[in-house]
């Protein structure tokens, strides 16, 4: 279930493990093929072409594309040298399927119009800086070579930035609520005690309780994870998914683990699962929009604890939410999260899933 996607060829059919098995040996491409050209179009919106320049076909998971159903933050957007924030979808997903990718064959565009404004906070009215920077995780060429660094990290799909116009009446973002982390030890998180009470959106009775059993699995990690870190250890555990030791790092990853216990601890409702998600990924928010979290169909079939658990990905997502860590979603998986750390260790600290496999702690390490 949780092997990538290698393009079977002459209709061969590949079973999930001989896959594994295939991506662990492919070789890594030594460039990237996909070029992309970016026009500024009507008010808050680009016209995004992508093309094949190389000689073999390309694979790219289709999330990675943009368009305008997103579910991970693919364009970088500024006003005045500063991030506007994105009020879009961020997803958990699990490792991609044959019907997840796009194939552009050589010398063949991609071609999309998107409406920024729906996506980023671009209600005030001015010129923004946008810049499309896609991680191609899981991207692959037709003789097998993946889209990676030499270090392991995905390739960008990467676009020159523009300057786009939003005279502010069209956006549909809602306001944001990005902030700093909330540290509890300086301010009112919303916290409360351990209790139980959630509120719920379209859940069964069935599905209300093993919800419920997640969040409380949810916050004995986040404890969990708060307490290692309160006491400074750094040991094999923080360095796997956080990477290099740096004061400001560790107290980065201190902080937002203390801010996710926080809002983890909440037992007024705030914490609301909402189980109208159809979708094949785990969960999705909106960051902006604390602390609603749409849990979807691979998070039922997710074991309560463990990698890639239920209770993980509670904590995944309450990272998102710009009040707690803000997190991105730069890469998926073990692997990956291994790679980014090792490569990358700020990286890491914004991406979601490191935060979750510190909290699994699976397999376990000190």
């Amino acid at each position: 279930m949780k092997a990538p996607f290698v393009q079977a060829i002459a209709g061969s059919v590949v079973i999930a493990g001989a896959v594994a098995a295939a991506v662990a040996a492919a070789p890594q491409a030594t460039s990237n093929p996909l070029r992309v050209s970016m026009y500024a179009a009507a008010n808050g919106a680009v016209e995004v072409t992508i093309t094949n320049t190389g000689r073999r076909a390309a694979r790219v998971p289709s999330w990675q594309l943009p368009g305008n159903d997103p579910t991970a933050k693919l364009f970088q957007v500024s006003r005045d040298g500063e991030p506007v924030a994105y009020q879009g979808k961020l997803a958990k997903r699990g490792l991609p399927g044959p019907g997840d990718f796009v194939v552009l064959p050589p010398g063949q565009s991609h071609r999309t119009l998107v409406d920024l404004s729906a996506s980023y906070d671009m209600g005030k009215r001015g010129q923004y800086l946008v810049t499309l920077a896609s991680p191609l995780q899981y991207a692959s060429l037709s003789d097998g070579s993946m889209l990676k660094t030499s270090r392991g990290l995905p390739m960008l799909l990467r676009s020159a930035p523009i300057n786009v116009w939003s005279d502010g009446a069209a956006a549909k973002g809602g306001a944001s609520n990005k902030g700093k982390p909330c540290n509890p030890n300086k301010e009112d998180c919303g916290g409360g005690g351990g209790g139980g009470n959630i509120s719920f959106v379209g859940c069964s009775a069935t599905q209300s309780a093993t919800a419920t059993d997640a969040v409380n699995q949810a916050r004995a990690y986040s404890e969990n994870a708060k307490g290692y870190l309160a006491t400074g250890t750094v040991g094999p555990r923080y360095a796997t998914w956080f990477g290099a030791y740096t004061s400001s790092r560790y107290g980065t990853a201190s902080q937002h683990f203390a801010a996710i216990d926080s809002a983890m601890d909440q037992n007024n409702g705030e914490i609301k699962i909402n189980c109208g998600c159809n979708q094949n990924y785990y969960a999705y928010v909106y960051p902006s929009r604390p602390y609603e979290i749409f849990v979807c169909r691979a998070f039922w079939s997710a074991p309560l604890a463990g990698t890639d658990s239920k209770g993980g990905t509670l904590i995944h997502e309450m990272s998102h939410f710009n009040v707690v860590a803000g997190t991105d979603d730069i890469v998926y998986g073990q692997t990956g999260a291994r790679n980014l750390a090792a490569s990358d260790p700020a990286g890491a600290l914004n991406n979601a899933d490191n935060h979750e496999y510190f909290a699994e702690n699976k397999p376990a390490q000190n």
